[in-house]
């Protein structure tokens, strides 16, 4: 396409010699120096010029036309150019994100096998076996920078209100008990934590 611009330049510059070459004719012979015989000519060069003036214009209007579908192009891979960037940037988050999901039901199991088990089961192979395989699932999780939504108070866009208690000792909007944890990666919520809210 730049190809095409440089010789419509050419082009339009050559032509432009030629136009004023035909002008500087016309001029000699408008100005008394052409006889009799030289009226055809001057005829003749102004249809000549006539010409190359057209096809002047035609050939600047087709630069423009190559310039405009030029800018145009530039344009369009410069917006793919930002959303490639962006979708490229996004990509390892949602990843993350979905692998994680899938996870999270196993941590759930683990969880709650830790939380019944007893003095005494903590110290037999099993009871350290799940343990340490729950140490190692939060481990990994903390690498991925997944951590636990707070729990502190009700945010409904972090929480998922499924029951509700009257209790006037509490302050509104008090978590009274966690059904399920909730996970986020930044701003990015894996999973909503399902909750209990207190008034």
């Amino acid at each position: 396409m730049i190809e095409n611009e440089k010789d419509l330049e050419v082009e339009t510059a050559a032509e432009a010699e030629v136009t004023e070459e035909i002008t500087e004719e016309a001029t000699e012979a408008t100005e008394g120096k052409a006889k009799g015989s030289d009226k055809k000519k001057i005829k003749k060069v102004e249809a000549e010029l006539a010409e190359t003036q057209k096809k002047l214009e035609a050939a600047e209007a087709a630069l423009a036309e190559e310039k405009d579908k030029y800018l145009r192009m530039l344009a369009e891979y410069d917006n793919f150019r930002r959303r490639t960037a962006k979708e490229k940037e996004t990509i390892y988050g949602d990843a993350t994100a979905d692998t994680v999901k899938g996870l999270l039901p196993i941590i759930d199991t683990l969880e709650r096998a830790a939380a019944g088990l007893t003095p005494e089961d903590i110290e037999s192979p099993l009871g350290k076996g799940i343990t340490m395989t729950l140490k190692s699932a939060t481990d990994a999780l903390s690498k991925l920078s997944v951590e636990e939504v707070p729990t502190d108070t009700f945010n409904p866009d972090i929480h998922n209100a499924v029951m509700h208690v009257e209790d006037d000792s509490l302050p509104e909007g008090a978590i009274v008990a966690v059904f399920q944890k909730g996970y986020r990666r930044g701003d990015h919520i894996i999973r909503y934590a399902m909750v209990q809210v207190a008034n």
